[in-house]
């Protein structure tokens, strides 16, 4: 009753009415209904992801729009149809984004039947522009934050190729995406503090970072699509980070690998360990849930040297398909309550108050095409890590040792 009220009070007052989550068809979603009662649902439901509860109707000869709650679904939602109806009542034209061609670095699948706008982030490399995808989702709130642009999956699609050229709506500006450090492959949190360093450093200037793990970084370095990768992985044989898989994969291009930092990674657990989980050897216990990362992450990489180590048997892990991509990620999972481990790095536990339990200290490199590393387009981001204050930020998030940052590590 209350809503209804709103309702027809808002209609009082103004010429577009929007109503803000109860859009779906749950119990407590009243949006439909209430529109059928004071006057006409036009669609309840159209063939789009994310978005598709959205309720267009009429009332009292004013349109009135139900957009769904979750934040993806609301942006894009407003973008497709309350936006136009604001320049059609307001009789102007609707300002048009700029659209470019780019690359798709990574295949993608998508369902049938609907159009799905895929956020995306975008970059010039060289002379191609690469378009990432970002994690998909209706309540990834981040996505929306991260994209440059946005690519529409056509509902008789299913899906992308690696490789395939698309039309990309900009969501920021061309010179911006020109002159943007392109990172692909493992996440970092001492990423994100470089990325502040560098924008307010230089204003003209940003690092685009995608988490792919940093198989799929080194892999993008490969197939031309980024400027730098972030990698932590583990040769089993050798006991070396980095440099033996740098040496299989890109043995055809000159490539300069430069530490970043060395960090803990352990077990995150909920605060009080009420799981009393000590190592590795606990996650086998039928009570102890687990979150895992994706194939090609260095922090699996590194799970599953362990567990062979151990000789445990990952099928016996409860969770162990469930993933994520950030380590920020798999904290979340443990902080909500749907898991109750995952391995990750300390800083990650720290920033939303969990329990670690530290299992080793590993390093995180930079990998870096030669030709780029002797280039002045990433002077300046190769000066900041120079610099002793961005040593002490991210000495503070814990867990960190950054006593060789910015030291090269191998020219190969």
């Amino acid at each position: 009753e209350q809503l209804k009220n709103a309702i027809r009070q808002a209609l009082v007052e103004h010429d577009i009415v929007v109503v803000n989550a109860g859009a779906s068809a749950g119990r407590q979603d009243y949006t439909a209904s209430l529109l059928a009662e004071l006057g006409e649902v036009i669609v309840h439901g159209v063939a789009i992801r994310p978005g598709h509860p959205v309720v267009l109707g009429i009332v009292e000869g004013k349109p009135v729009v139900g957009i769904p709650g979750y934040p993806v679904s609301a942006m894009l939602t407003l973008e497709l149809f309350v936006k136009p109806l604001v320049h059609s009542l307001s009789g102007i034209a609707a300002p048009q984004r700029t659209m470019i061609e780019a690359v798709m670095t990574r295949k993608v699948f998508s369902l049938m039947g609907q159009d799905e706008f895929l956020r995306v982030k975008v970059g010039k490399v060289g002379s191609r522009l690469v378009a990432t995808p970002l994690q998909r989702g209706a309540g990834i709130t981040m996505s929306l934050v991260r994209a440059d642009g946005l690519v529409r999956i056509p509902r008789g699609w299913e899906g992308l190729r690696e490789g395939q050229k698309v039309p990309v709506e900009l969501l920021t500006s061309l010179e911006e995406i020109e002159n943007a450090i392109v990172a692909i492959g493992s996440h970092d949190l001492a990423l994100d503090i470089l990325a502040n360093y560098l924008h307010k450093q230089y204003p003209r200037r940003s690092l685009s970072s995608s988490n792919v793990g940093s198989l799929g970084g080194l892999l993008a370095l490969k197939r031309g699509e980024a400027h730098l990768a972030g990698s932590h992985l583990l040769d089993e044989e050798s006991g070396e980070y980095n440099v033996p898989y740098v040496k299989r994969l890109l043995s055809d291009q000159e490539m300069v690998i430069i530490n970043l930092v060395y960090r803990q990674q352990g077990l995150i657990v909920a605060k009080g360990n009420p799981k009393g989980i000590s190592g590795l050897a606990d996650l086998v216990r039928q009570e102890v849930s687990f979150v895992n990362r994706q194939r090609g992450a260095g922090t699996r990489v590194l799970l599953d040297f362990k567990l062979r180590e151990l000789g445990i048997n990952p099928a016996g892990i409860r969770g162990y398909e469930r993933v994520e991509f950030t380590h920020l990620a798999v904290a979340a999972a443990i902080a909500s309550g749907t898991a109750d481990a995952g391995l990750g790095i300390m800083a990650a536990a720290k920033a939303l108050n969990l329990d670690f339990i530290p299992l080793l200290k590993e390093r995180y490199d930079l990998v870096v095409p030669r030709l780029y590393y002797e280039s002045p387009f990433l002077e300046p981001l190769l000066d900041i890590l120079q610099q002793p204050s961005l040593r002490a930020e991210v000495e503070s998030l814990g867990g960190y040792d950054t006593s060789h940052m910015g030291q090269v590590v191998a020219k190969l």
